[in-house]
């Protein structure tokens, strides 16, 4: 028998290597052991053990899609993957089709597994919840998580993406990651007492959490989630609504008024929570919907979110929206009074060190997201819209729209709303001249300023 001592539960390359030698030796799965470093249990002392292997010579080939399988079903908790991932290996040798055979009890088995592990990575990216430890400078964040599977590894370049600006630990029993701003390490896993206790931002998840839960994705398995003491009231209301008495459909009620209920900006603001319309929530934070009184006679539309709207949730709190909430201040424009939004909902960045930098929207974002500027549109029904930017100018009219050949002046779209294009306030912060800036700025509040001309003349008509 040969026994082969891995160097941790995630050691596929330890596994890879083994078992290369073993196949290149012509070892047969059942003369192989399997075991981990850390495994509790060894040999046993009599057992009789095999000769050392010869060092390989040639080589073979197998599927590329086996090594991408087995690289994601090593990560499962099964004891018995290693040995699995051998036998499969070794049948691949003399039958290279055999992934084709879903029905073969040996794929079926290891495929089963590899969605499982990638559930498990699933649902530490949407359930980890971070705390804040500190204030200011020396604040970290800091998450407990019980994954199911060995997937802290897997699972953690997605949290230095998306949290690229903060410091954070997520602890699990297995292994705990880190983030520095730079590079993610890993150290043992710690026990659940280890973990932070509640502090203030518990209340803020559990309100969230009650606001998007879905009864009909719910599983048995509740045990590692924060938000499980919320589960059962939340299924309780789930069952009360689904045992009212069943009211035959009404009529359709006249267009005007079933509008005014599928156009409510609260309704709107829900449904694009879960918008999967294009790539760009993959990485960002959450949808950045827009935000300001449902009868708002003037409509601004930005390009996209930016780091601080992404982490906020909510339009313009960033420098620019600094920048805007002057401009519009000079105008004589209350923002209290306007309707705030973005052509994209979605953060698009790239990630440096600690920072996130804006990526500019490609056309088919703009288009996917164009949606919900058309519903917003329709549920404010402004009598301006103003354009800020190049991205907003696309969406707006629904193609490329140059600034400055369009700027400082009313445009009639073909709905019969009127548009007004101008620069966003972030091209304003990126000017390096003073001089220029200054300059630009004046005109920006002078694009703002014709749009309160608009609105007053709109104002005395009515």
């Amino acid at each position: 028998m040969h026994h082969i001592t891995l160097d941790s539960q995630t050691d596929f390359d330890g596994w890879r290597k083994a078992a290369r030698t073993l196949a290149l030796n012509d070892v047969k799965p059942s003369d192989v052991s399997w075991r981990v470093a850390d495994d509790d249990d060894e040999p046993e002392l009599f057992e009789p053990t095999a000769p050392p292997l010869e060092p390989p010579q040639g080589t073979f080939n197998v599927p590329a899609r086996f090594v991408e399988l087995a690289e994601v079903a090593i990560l499962h908790r099964n004891p018995e993957r290693f040995a699995l991932l051998y036998r499969l290996l070794w049948r691949l040798r003399t039958h290279h089709d055999l992934l084709e055979l879903a029905t073969d009890p040996d794929v079926a088995e290891i495929t089963a597994m590899a969605k499982s592990v990638r559930r498990d990575e699933h649902k530490m990216h949407v359930f980890v919840r971070f705390r804040e430890i500190g204030r200011e400078q020396k604040s970290h964040f800091v998450a407990w998580f019980e994954p199911e599977h060995h997937i802290v590894e897997l699972a953690a370049p997605f949290f230095a993406r998306r949290f690229a600006d903060m410091p954070w630990s997520i602890l699990t029993p297995d292994l705990c990651a880190h983030w520095d701003g730079h590079v993610v390490s890993f150290t043992p896993g710690v026990s659940r007492s280890e973990a932070p206790s509640a502090d203030r931002l518990d209340e803020i998840w559990r309100r969230d959490y009650a606001s998007i839960f879905n009864p009909a994705r719910l599983t048995v398995k509740t045990r590692n989630l924060q938000e499980g003491s919320m589960i059962k009231p939340a299924v309780k209301r789930a069952e009360r609504d689904a045992t009212e008495p069943y009211q035959a459909p009404k009529r359709p009620e006249p267009p005007m008024v079933r509008r005014r209920v599928q156009d409510d900006i609260e309704t709107l603001r829900e449904e694009a929570a879960d918008c999967r319309a294009c790539p760009l929530y993959k990485n960002a934070t959450q949808t950045v919907f827009g935000e300001g009184r449902q009868t708002a006679r003037i409509m601004l539309v930005g390009e996209q979110p930016g780091d601080k709207e992404d982490l906020a949730g909510k339009p313009f709190v960033g420098p620019a929206g600094q920048m805007l909430d002057r401009a519009l201040e000079e105008a004589g424009i209350d923002r209290r009074t306007v309707y705030v939004t973005n052509a994209v909902k979605h953060f698009k960045f790239v990630p440096r060190g600690k920072v996130r930098l804006h990526q500019k929207p490609n056309t088919p974002e703009i288009k996917a997201c164009r949606q919900w500027y058309e519903r917003e549109l329709a549920a404010i029904k402004p009598d301006l819209v103003v354009a800020m930017g190049a991205t907003a100018a696309q969406s707006v009219f629904g193609k490329i729209t140059p600034i400055n050949k369009n700027r400082g002046h009313p445009i009639d779209l073909a709905d019969g709303t009127r548009a007004l294009v101008t620069v966003h306030p972030s091209y304003l912060l990126r000017l390096p001249d003073a001089d220029a800036k200054a300059r630009e700025y004046r005109r920006f509040v002078q694009d703002l300023k014709i749009a309160a001309g608009v609105l007053r003349k709109s104002a005395h008509a009515a």
